[in-house]
């Protein structure tokens, strides 16, 4: 074993090599035409990649061998073994990841970089009736993606002109990895690369560095698998401060200097670019008078005019600079000049206005239209002083024309300028209404908005009377809720100098319309859906829908009969566990807005379940043990019906005492069924049933009252069989008695005397055995049959007992098999006879 080298895993599964000779019993093994294949394979930490033993299209190796060569390493190493279903996995595969091995290919998930190596795969592929052997060897590549990188500067502050280098660093990575920076200004906008700066390497070089490079920096590592970037670091970059720059407001520029206008505010603003931020110090004349980036100068006059200097001062790298600047106060107008459009002529044409009022001088105005040029000359036609006005007329004028007014004044130099563009607003003017609180009052608003000069929107009713006064842009008209309102049209008309037609927009308001179905039928218990649904908009002013039902009275949310669903344009009424008949009748849809009300009835009728059939016992009876009865019934018409209910109690005894309530034997019977055995009686108590049919709500009318019926008794032909046997067998007996007395008169004289004597005249022929004797008193006394049409077990009738014994034929021997007693004879207890047969030898 080498120094230093883990010695191979153990590994406890080489029992799956006995399926080689299984696998290949009868089969050739084709070791000749082993196919020999390696490829590369490239897998990501953490991830998962597959290798297959073999064309992926070919069919799986009955036996495959998984085994791994690290890199740099020369002893394989047992991964996993499979056959078929049947896999093993070698212990300690998990520093490769999660092996699993499914139909020859091996996967491993949640990949390590331990598993990049050598992986051998060994395996017998079934092809026409042999096996082949198959190598495949997959060089597999393990790469790590790119950790995030972080960025170091050699200073986080440096003077203008020093060299700065930020350096891009990554903890972990398969290389090859390339670098991309970039750079964002201090206070936002796009971020950019350094450009000829070394952006394509780990580090940046800044030589020399300016003030262009302050801001955030922003390292960016890609490699094979991913890319990573750094979070922002800011370098700071020193300098300044540079000459300064004195900027006036307002702007009114001259030879040698600014000018102001007296009793005007003058704004002296002062920059001098510097890192960190100069501090500013404003001198008049050569006198501190304030001390900040801006000097505000409220209300100026004469006197403050002169030499104004700004001194700017950079405290971290104790530099200074300054700027001078010379201000003289005139008397221009205050502002600058200002432009707008009207309609004028009733609408044909544009009256354009310029004003710019003060000053000394006063300011010389003068408009331009969209196709003449300036003139320089002094004395213009059309050149006003401090006002302006020109008419243009609406017809000539193209939409989106744009007119200038110029202004000119000797403290402004540049003079000064304002304009308008005339232009009509596209679309048309739209309407609608609403109602206020309370529905007293209607609001009609036409609005159209934009353009110059601003459109002028008029109210006619359909007559085409003006109706309130025109407005621009939008007019609101109020009407009262008078009645008359229901149906009427209002026309909104809207017009434009710049347009030829007018453009209009109309109104009508209407009463809601309701649709909803005339009559809704439901059977009762059910829930009955009564919809209703507004149509049309009614020209925006909504709507109240309310239900009311049979007796006018308002549903309200809240009540548990009544379900209420509502939309925007649809309510609809859910009636719960409908009654009949209490809940039929006309409900009532209704809907109000501010002009008017709309109805709508709505029958509902709800239906009864037909009731269900009559019902008649055919049979019932007990079994042999008295504790369970047998009970079958038919019905009688048609009718709604969904179950049979089977009810018990006992029948009285005693004349005084009430009879029991009604219990329930049997329910939920389905519907087909006629029949049904019920258990857990009592054998002492005798019990009366009935049958009732039932539907959804009711129940039919009960079926007559009867008491079970006796089983058959089964135990005559025994009796009968035993009575003829022992009369048999006391004949046969008797004899060979009679027959062996008669033999030897000599021996037993007294005998013969006594069985062949003469009897004398009128004497009682004797009774020579028990059976005569009973047989004798029964046939004297009528047979009593058991009341009703059934007999009780051992409670057959003695003439038919007799009857039996003597073997008449026309006697059946059992008795008929009862279907049910007849009602009202379960109170007499039932009769027991017992028939004895004695056999004398």
């Amino acid at each position: 074993m080498e120094r230093g080298r883990a010695p191979p895993l153990p590994w406890r599964g080489p029992w799956i090599l006995c399926l080689l000779p299984a696998l290949a019993g009868g089969q050739p093994l084709a070791a000749g035409d082993a196919a020999y294949e390696e490829w590369r394979a490239t897998g990501v930490r953490g991830r998962a990649v597959e290798m297959s033993c073999g064309p992926v299209a070919a069919a799986p190796p009955a036996v495959v061998f998984w085994s791994f060569t690290p890199q740099g390493e020369g002893l394989p190493r047992a991964v996993a073994v499979g056959s078929g279903r049947e896999v093993a996995v070698a212990p300690g595969t998990g520093m490769l990841g999660r092996v699993t091995l499914r139909n020859g290919t091996l996967e491993l998930r949640e990949l390590r970089v331990a598993a990049q190596g050598r992986f051998l795969c060994q395996g017998l592929f079934p092809e026409r009736g042999r096996l082949r052997v198959g190598y495949a060897a997959v060089l597999l590549r393990v790469l790590v993606p790119v950790s995030k990188p972080f960025v170091r500067p050699t200073a986080a502050a440096a003077a203008e002109g020093a060299a700065v280098t930020l350096t891009c660093t990554v903890r972990e990575g398969t290389e090859p990895l390339s670098f991309s920076w970039q750079h964002q200004e201090p206070r936002g906008g796009p971020s950019v690369t350094p450009a000829a700066l070394g952006g394509s390497r780990a580090e940046l070089q800044l030589t020399p560095a300016n003030r262009s490079h302050t801001g955030w920096y922003i390292c960016t590592v890609h490699n094979e698998v991913n890319n990573h970037t750094s979070d922002p670091v800011y370098l700071d970059i020193v300098y300044g401060p540079d000459e300064p720059a004195i900027r006036v407001e307002p702007f009114s520029p001259e030879q040698g200097g600014f000018s102001a206008g007296e009793r005007e505010d003058v704004v002296l603003s002062c920059l001098a670019p510097s890192n960190p931020p100069s501090r500013y110090v404003w001198l008049h004349n050569g006198s501190q008078v304030h001390i900040g980036q801006t000097y505000v100068i409220t209300a100026i006059a004469r006197a403050q005019a002169g030499t104004y200097t700004c001194l700017a001062e950079n405290s971290h790298l104790q530099t200074r600079t300054q700027a001078t600047i010379i201000l003289t106060v005139y008397f221009p107008p205050a502002g600058s000049p200002s432009c707008s459009a009207l309609a004028s002529d009733d609408q044909r044409d544009v009256a354009l206005r310029c004003r710019w009022l003060g000053g000394f001088p006063l300011a010389r105005l003068r408009w331009l239209g969209p196709e003449e040029e300036e003139e320089e000359e002094e004395g213009l036609m059309g050149t006003s002083f401090s006002m302006a006005t020109r008419i243009q007329p609406g017809a000539a004028t193209r939409n989106g024309s744009s007119f200038s007014c110029l202004a000119s004044h000797p403290a402004l130099p540049l003079g000064a300028a304002c304009g308008t563009t005339l232009w009509v607003p596209s679309g048309s003017p739209t309407c609608a209404a609403a109602a206020t609180k309370g529905d007293e009052y209607v609001m009609l608003r036409c609005r159209w908005e934009g353009g110059t000069p601003l459109v002028t929107l008029r109210w006619r009713d359909s007559a085409g009377r003006t109706l309130g006064e025109p407005a621009a842009s939008t007019a609101v008209l109020v009407l009262s809720t008078d009645g008359s309102l229901g149906g009427r049209e209002f026309v909104c008309s809207a017009a434009h100098p710049l347009r030829a037609a007018a453009a209009e927009c109309r109104l009508r308001l209407e009463v809601p319309e309701l649709e909803a179905e005339s009559e809704v039928a439901v059977l009762e218990g059910g829930e009955a859906r009564l919809a209703c649904r507004q149509r049309g908009s009614s020209a925006g002013l909504g709507a109240t829908v309310a239900w009311y039902d049979p007796k006018q009275r308002e549903v309200t949310p809240g009540l548990a009969k009544y379900l209420l669903e509502q939309g925007e344009t649809w309510v609809n009424l859910t009636v719960r566990d409908a009654e009949w008949p209490g809940d039929s009748g006309t409900y009532r849809c209704t809907a109000t807005n501010a002009v008017g009300t709309a109805s709508l009835p709505v029958r509902l009728r709800v239906d009864r379940y037909p009731a269900p059939p009559n019902v008649t016992i055919s049979k019932l009876r007990y079994t042999r043990a008295r504790t369970e009865v047998r009970l079958e019934w038919r019905t009688q018409g048609a009718g709604n019906l969904t179950g049979f209910v089977v009810q018990r109690r006992r029948t009285k005894k005693p004349l005084r005492e009430a009879p029991s309530p009604w219990e329930t034997a049997a329910g939920d019977i389905e519907p087909h069924s006629r029949d049904r055995r019920l258990g857990g009686l009592d054998p002492a108590v005798l019990y009366a049933f009935r049958v009732l049919a039932v539907n959804h709500r009711t129940a039919g009318h009960p079926s007559e009252v009867q008491t079970p019926a006796e089983p058959p008794f089964e135990a005559y032909p025994a009796v009968t069989g035993a009575a003829v046997a022992g009369m048999l067998v006391a004949t046969a007996a008797s004899l060979l008695a009679v027959h062996c007395i008669a033999r030897h008169r000599e021996s037993l004289p007294r005998l013969h005397d006594l069985l062949f004597r003469t009897a004398g005249p009128g004497a009682q022929e004797p009774v020579g055995t028990a059976e005569d004797a009973e047989a004798a008193a029964g046939g004297d006394e009528e047979a009593r049959p058991a009341q009703g049409d059934s007999s009780a077990p051992g409670t057959a009738a003695p003439a038919e007992a007799a009857a039996a014994a003597e073997g008449d034929p026309s006697v059946p021997s059992t008795a008929a098999e009862p279907l049910s007693a007849a009602p009202g004879t379960t109170e007499e207890p039932p009769v027991n006879v017992t028939i004895t047969v004695t056999a004398t030898p």
